[in-house]
């Protein structure tokens, strides 16, 4: 029965190493998979960022020009703004689940890469 023991002490050892040594290895895909998904994303904000302000100073100079052109300094920053809602509710209303799809398709294709 004492031999028995002895047996089984560096069995239930290598048992429990390779179940810490599992875990650890479950940790790092884990640590590789989200550090790969949010390096992926950071360039794709960056652009995102530059965009905006393009298109802020854009929006800028053409409430300006249309304000010129009606003649009241607000009306062109109005018309801008109800272009920019009226394309706001369009994307909500139509393209809402498309976008979402999209992004959910992405990530899953990033996680399982």
């Amino acid at each position: 029965m004492e031999n028995n023991t002895k047996l089984m002490e560096p069995l239930l050892e290598k048992t429990t190493d390779l179940a810490i040594t599992t875990l650890q290895l479950a940790k790092l895909k884990a640590i590789d998979k989200t550090s790969d998904v949010v390096s992926s994303f950071v360039p794709h904000w960056i652009v995102l960022v530059i965009l905006t302000f393009f298109m802020i100073f854009l929006s800028i100079g053409l409430s300006m020009l249309l304000s010129e052109i009606v003649g009241k300094t607000w009306s062109g920053f109005l018309i801008v703004a109800g272009f920019y809602a009226f394309v706001a509710l369009v994307l909500h209303f139509f393209m809402h689940k498309r976008f979402k799809k999209h992004i959910r398709n992405y990530v899953i294709e990033q996680l399982l890469k």
